[in-house]
């Protein structure tokens, strides 16, 4: 189905509110017209359309120009709902909870460490499992798990695998208060029990990166970021727990949509009101799963330390720059209104000023970590109070897919992927060859292009562009 859709700015569009398509707010999406061109040939239009739909649905349901289609909600939509009269959905919030993104940077240049980076990429790819299922050499009590789903980092920083400096740099400081372990099945908690410390399959991934080009020089030395810095970035989420969490909701709400008179365009939209039991359940049991998300990416982190230290020394010693969450569900106030904002493959883009960010940063803007898909840049740009006003202080996550994980397993070669990123240069440990093709650069969008939209309408500048030099993916 084509639907009008209306250019409010050079990088706006707005397709109308409609109340045909039982629309009750209109849609908004940030793209180039290049990207809108090439979105609607998937359905992530239409999911904005149904999202539009939702009870609760405050000023827009909107889009980043790394929109594709997802389950119930498109990958890169952000929903504000009214958290006293509206509802609350799983699918958009999305399945891999708080999967998210963190930058450690380091003390060393690119010239420093370029002789050492294949053996600093093969302790990494020794410590830190990777790949489906795959558990992790951290193992701990089922009281223990609680604790970790109550409190996050906290935990683990008492048993000396965290440093309590870092959770100033850390969204929520890594512990989702009301986190409530009690709500999250005795299958979630089985199928993730053993995977804290790893980084899973799909789109997740450690990468050693330089900091190649600068924008922003000012911003950049106060992130502490300089040219030809080595950082290394970690992107991965919740894991199994996390996507039994999301599994376990969905069917609840579907089963409840009669009690609450909820009537959905598609059922992926499965919800409850917010205020409800089943609501409440979902969110206190969601920010518990977070709460784990940041744990695995803390301990990740940890074992990262530990191959630095082993190859560089203490000289290179690596310090967060910031970790923040890409699949959650906030409780943040616009214009006096407490709203539950979705956002789904889009992440928190806080301008100065805002409660929100750590204190280093609040007369700069939060750090906007942007990855990149495998071989191609990614970006760090700063968050603005423009985005606060228009897009619920949200922005895009990533480069967003353009090509189906099927799809790219029948166009792309392993033998030729691999050639490609020798060429760039960048060195590679991969669990499978089918995970590799599945991530190409080629299977997404491209990366600059989606920053610069973002960039130029002014939902987060751009500080710096980071290079790849080494992937570990699962």
């Amino acid at each position: 189905m084509k639907y009008k859709i209306e250019k409010i700015d050079q990088f706006l569009f707005e397709i109308k509110k409609d109340e045909s398509l039982h629309m009750r707010v209109p849609a908004r999406i940030y793209a180039s017209e290049k990207i809108l061109q090439e979105i609607q040939n998937d359905k992530s239009i239409e999911q904005l359309i149904n999202v539009a739909s939702l009870p609760g649905i405050e000023r827009y349901a909107i889009a980043m120009p790394d929109i594709h289609q997802g389950y119930g909600f498109p990958i890169g939509g952000v929903a504000a709902i009214d958290a006293e009269t509206g509802i609350i959905s799983p699918g958009g919030i999305g399945y891999d909870i708080n999967c998210g993104v963190r930058l450690l940077k380091s003390k060393l240049s690119f010239n420093e460490t370029e002789k050492y980076l294949d053996s600093l990429l093969d302790l990494i790819f020794s410590l830190v499992p990777s790949g489906i299922g795959r558990g992790g050499k951290f193992k701990f009590s089922k009281k223990e798990l609680n604790e970790i789903l109550k409190d996050g980092v906290n935990f683990i920083a008492k048993k000396g695998l965290a440093d309590k400096k870092d959770f100033e740099f850390i969204e929520e400081h890594g512990s989702y208060q009301g986190a409530d372990p009690q709500f999250v099945s005795e299958k979630a908690k089985e199928r993730g029990k053993n995977q804290l410390g790893t980084i899973g399959s799909g789109n997740h991934f450690i990468e050693i990166q330089k900091v190649e080009k600068i924008f922003d020089e000012d911003t950049a030395n106060a992130f502490g970021l300089f040219k030809d810095q080595v950082v290394i970035m970690i992107h991965t989420g919740s894991r199994g727990l996390g996507h039994q969490v999301c599994t376990d909701y969905v069917k609840v709400m579907n089963s409840k949509l009669e009690k609450y008179k909820l009537k959905l365009k598609d059922r992926e939209l499965a919800c409850a009101p917010f205020l409800s039991k089943e609501g409440q359940e979902y969110f206190k049991a969601m920010a518990a799963a977070a709460n784990f998300a940041w744990t695995n990416r803390e301990l990740i982190s940890y074992q990262i330390q530990q191959a630095f230290f082993s190859v560089f020394n203490k000289e290179g010693g690596l310090k967060i720059l910031y970790d923040v969450a890409h699949n959650i569900g906030k409780i943040e106030k616009y214009e006096n209104k407490k709203l539950i904002v979705h956002r789904k493959g889009a992440t928190r883009a806080f301008g100065p000023g805002s409660k929100f960010i750590p204190k280093t940063y609040e007369k700069i803007g939060q750090p906007v970590i942007i990855p990149g898909s495998m071989g191609s840049a990614s970006y760090i740009l700063k968050g603005t109070n423009k985005s606060e006003k228009e897009s619920f202080g949200s922005c895009c996550h990533g480069a967003g897919r353009h090509m189906s994980r099927r799809k790219a397993k029948k166009e792309i070669s392993f033998e030729k992927l691999k050639e490609e990123l020798l060429e760039r240069g960048v060195l590679f440990r991969a669990g499978s060859k089918s995970g590799m093709v599945e991530e190409a650069p080629e299977a997404y969008k491209d990366i600059s292009e989606v920053v610069e939209v973002v960039h130029k309408s002014g939902l987060a500048k751009k500080i710096a562009k980071l290079k790849p030099l080494g992937v570990i993916k699962g």
